[in-house]
């Protein structure tokens, strides 16, 4: 089976079977990032572009180093030390990089639907790399390896994504992507950074933390994004960690054997007490490693690897 479109854009259009082989192929993946020599030629002679118009640590660096371990050409273009500075459009600067006959774009872009704007202009495939509160489609892929590692399914789970979900692409993706494998999913927090459709999506809302995660097999908190947020929201930092913050107190009202999960970067003190976020219920680290193997499963997929994955 292979993946049914030349882009990833988001979970809400993928099916769970698409979401199952790039699971299988990222757990796949996962022994090669184990080895002393981390690299394979799977995708030599493939070029890879990442064009980032936001700041990024994790995905950028994933991605390019899934693209390295595979024997890809990357080139990186960061929209801060590109002609964008100049006022090069983004069709513009998309259709330059295009001429140089890329096989992936990689974007991330503060405009929700500026990949799938793209993926019509160019033949290339591209990967949303995160669209403004849309889609982050990868982070919610190794969110669910990192959780079926754990649990050893999605299936029957209750995942509560607690934090700022009105400007989360990330809990839109992990909402799409665990619904459609049978987990029930839940979003926590307070009423002003829940999204108004949420009635209309696949989840169940709490407002109250404790009610929230009762139960939980797995508490994904998210980053209050004050970068995206109009005044008002809530009264103080200091009192939404006072009612939404992680501690190991308010945890035990979730499973005993409950795993924590966050995208990064981590606001210590706010959202996630250092309690928590160090501790051995805490999956942060390991969700960065799994989003090595996750990124390599969407090139080897997108790209038609050689077909022994694990190949020296």
């Amino acid at each position: 089976m292979r993946l049914k479109s030349k882009d990833i854009l988001g979970l809400e259009e993928m099916g769970a079977d698409e979401i199952e082989l790039i699971l299988q192929t990222a757990t796949s993946f996962k022994d090669i990032l184990n080895r002393p020599i981390k690299k394979v030629p799977t995708l030599r002679g493939r070029s890879i572009v990442t064009l980032f118009y936001e700041a990024s640590t994790r995905t950028r660096t994933s991605f390019e180093t899934a693209a390295k371990i595979m024997s890809a050409d990357t080139s990186s273009i960061a929209a801060a030390t590109s002609s964008v500075v100049k006022g090069e459009s983004l069709k513009d600067t998309v259709l330059t990089l295009q001429s140089m006959r890329p096989d992936v774009f990689i974007i991330r872009h503060s405009a929700s639907g500026a990949p799938h704007f793209i993926a019509k202009l160019v033949p290339s495939s591209v990967i949303n790399a995160g669209d403004g509160m849309h889609e982050h489609p990868s982070q919610g892929l190794l969110d669910m390896m990192t959780i079926l590692e754990n649990k050893g399914k999605l299936s029957g789970l209750t995942v509560a994504i607690v934090g700022d979900i009105l400007h989360s692409r990330v809990a839109r993706s992990d909402m799409w992507g665990l619904a459609k494998m049978g987990a029930k999913v839940r979003f926590v927090g307070p009423k002003t950074l829940i999204p108004p459709e949420a009635a209309k999506l696949p989840v169940e809302v709490y407002t109250n933390l404790e009610e929230g995660i009762k139960g939980a097999d797995v508490v994904n908190v998210l980053r209050i994004q004050l970068e995206r947020m109009k005044k008002g929201l809530f009264p103080s930092l200091r009192e939404y960690s006072q009612l939404y913050g992680i501690t190991n107190e308010r945890l035990k009202a979730a499973k005993d054997d409950v795993i924590v999960l966050h995208p990064g970067p981590m606001n210590r003190g706010i959202e996630i007490l250092p309690e928590v976020a160090d501790s051995s219920c805490s999956m942060v680290t390991t969700q960065v490693t799994n989003g090595v193997a996750v990124r390599m499963a969407l090139l080897y997929l997108l790209m038609g690897g050689s077909e022994d994955v694990t190949a020296s």
